[in-house]
């Protein structure tokens, strides 16, 4: 699969570029530290919260979906990073239904493994994990994207939590970055707004890269990207502006400074709270524009 490709150029890139240390990189995107507690929602409403199964063609999903108690809101599935669905990418859900929206976070390795499907504090420096991990990423096909976004958003539009009349998001994390490219160009219809954080594999030489699919997108998007990523592939950024330009559609590109790869997650050893939130600041912001 060309993300998994992609990722691991990346993280071959940063370890010999010195962008960080093989400590460092033993801990990037999930990290061995505590998990940060996230800013509280001014405002927040009541949730609703539970683990729930979906059915695909590949098999039964485990998920974790939240939403506000009262009404109905606009949909957004949340694609992990390849540690997978953790307690931190349920905090992270938890807070965004606490905004205003029904959010599922899903398992995107549900063929392979239940989650959790990485171990407590991973240590991906260390072969025996990091080798588990890429593999069940390397699983993962443009094709299982693609049922899996159709299964996902369909069980978003099953639920009366959900207000089917407006559009349904979708944000991913590193790999997940351009499972949400291909989420919104499998449902093109309900997709109206895409933000990736620090994603790898957005554009790459392959004829399946996630760039090339921005023509059967109708969604808006947020592409938050990290400086080391951005040392690495610096012309990926254009070529995402200029597929967009091209569609007309609105995206918003912005490499964000002092940043590493995996710096969004709060359970992250990268983790940088003041640029997480202000990426978290945009995508409220994208969310609100986007899906009414």
């Amino acid at each position: 699969m060309c993300d998994k490709d992609a990722f691991d150029d990346m993280t071959e890139y940063q370890l010999k570029s010195g962008a960080v240390s093989r400590r460092q990189f033993g801990a990037l995107t999930l990290g061995a530290g505590v998990m940060a507690l996230l800013p509280p929602v001014a405002g927040a409403a009541e949730v609703t919260e539970s683990e729930v199964q979906i059915r695909t063609p590949d098999g039964t999903a485990d998920a974790y979906f939240v939403y506000p108690t009262k009404g109905a809101h606009p949909g957004v599935l949340i694609w992990p990073d390849i540690f997978g669905l953790r307690p931190a990418f349920r905090q992270m859900g938890k807070r965004l239904a606490q905004s205003g929206y029904a959010v599922l976070v899903v398992n995107p390795f549900y063929r392979q493994q239940k989650a959790p499907t990485a171990p407590e504090h991973p240590d991906f420096n260390d072969p025996a994990t990091r080798s588990a991990l890429m593999a069940l990423m390397g699983a993962l096909t443009p094709e299982t994207s693609f049922t899996d976004a159709k299964a996902f958003v369909a069980f978003l539009d099953s639920q009366p939590s959900v207000d089917r009349k407006r559009k349904v998001g979708t944000t991913g994390y590193c790999m997940g970055g351009p499972l949400t490219m291909r989420t919104a160009a499998a449902v093109p219809e309900r997709v109206g707004a895409g933000g990736s954080f620090h994603g790898g594999g957005l554009v790459t030489d392959k004829p399946d890269s996630p760039h090339l699919l921005v023509p059967k997108m109708k969604a808006h998007y947020l592409f938050a990207i990290a400086e080391n990523d951005d040392q690495k592939q610096p012309d990926a950024k254009n070529v995402l502006r200029e597929a967009f330009a091209q569609a007309k559609l609105p995206a918003e590109i912005e490499v964000y400074a002092g940043t590493l790869h995996g710096w969004c997650p709060p359970d992250s050893q990268v983790y940088n709270p003041a640029q997480a939130e202000k990426a978290w600041s945009r995508l409220l912001v994208l969310l609100k524009s986007a899906l009414g």
